[in-house]
């Protein structure tokens, strides 16, 4: 964090503020306008956008955020550089394992009958190791077992060996849960969501399924965040903690979300890609901003995302 007169959390119980890019297939298609699997020039220009949006967290230490808090959440496809130069300056690097794009939990490499993505963690040596998970219990009583036993074992080769753990917890609203607010997506974040999440993340534990950091869709209330962290907590797990994800929301959600987290024990940071470099990346790529002003806007807004977060805690 900059200079607010507060001081960083460190330990286990550390200040964890992702700058998140690990995005693959909605990045190729929505920001390149790429279909199809990329050429091997347009993954070098995908690689190209994320070393500078990287450049762009670099620019917010430079400016004062406490290296010790940051970090950055990169995909090996697009982001092996990236993950690179966070390992040289020290910046804690969290790495994805499941294959963009998909319903229910896939592993990026290899199968659930091996090891080869553990390999593949091995290789970078990330400070967390990610997995995407969308779930509900109006889904498919089958899918979801299936992934709670995959999550399960993929959390117990982390343990055994030795690395940190953080899921990223997606509730999407079945077309019947959205009916029931009449389509409102605010009243479904506010009324619906919350229960589920704890629902979920409860029948998640009972399967197995330990992480040690829950990557948490943003809360509109206190109680809410509350309850979410009780939930991560229950039957003796007090090491575990929560951080907020961005979800492409505009500003003032997020200085909402980060506003009621920070104010939680329990929550330790957040981690939030789209809303900090998507509008500035496709600028860029559309010619009417330079590399310079893309950097600059990046480390802009992070920093208001970190300090808004400092200026919230107690």
């Amino acid at each position: 964090m900059s200079d607010s007169g507060k001081p960083s959390i460190h330990a286990d119980g550390r200040e964890l503020l992702l700058l998140a890019m690990d995005h693959r297939d909605s990045l190729a298609k929505h920001v390149y306008g790429i279909d199809g699997e990329p050429s091997p020039a347009q993954i070098e220009q995908i690689s190209a956008g994320k070393t500078l949006i990287f450049e762009g967290l670099l620019e917010a230490v430079a400016r004062g955020i406490d290296p010790a808090t940051v970090g950055v959440l990169v995909d090996e496809r697009y982001g092996t550089s990236v993950a690179e130069k966070a390992k040289a300056a020290g910046i804690d690097l969290a790495m994805p394992i499941e294959k963009s794009g998909q319903d229910f939990f896939t592993l990026e490499y290899g199968d659930f009958t091996t090891t080869e993505w553990l390999t593949h963690v091995e290789t970078f040596d990330p400070e967390q190791v990610k997995v995407l998970v969308r779930d509900n219990p109006e889904f498919a009583a089958s899918d979801r077992a299936l992934q709670m036993a995959h999550l399960a074992a993929v959390g117990q080769v982390l343990r055994e060996s030795g690395r940190t753990f953080l899921i990223e917890l997606l509730i999407p609203a079945p077309p019947a849960q959205l009916a029931a607010v009449d389509q409102d997506a605010l009243r479904y974040d506010r009324d619906v969501r919350p229960a589920l999440t704890t629902q979920v993340i409860t029948e998640l534990q009972h399967a197995g399924v330990e992480p040690d950091i829950w990557k948490i869709e943003g809360l509109e209330t206190r109680e809410a965040a509350e309850q979410v962290v009780a939930t991560a907590r229950q039957d003796g797990r007090a090491s575990v903690s929560c951080i907020v994800l961005g979800r492409d929301a505009p500003a003032d959600r997020l200085d909402h979300w980060l506003s009621v987290a920070a104010g939680v024990d329990g929550f330790r940071g957040f981690a939030i890609g789209r809303s900090i470099w998507e509008a500035p990346l496709t600028a860029h790529l559309a010619g009417l901003i330079g590399p310079h002003e893309l950097v600059d806007r990046v480390a802009t807004t992070f920093t208001h995302f970190a300090d808004l977060y400092a200026a919230s805690r107690p």
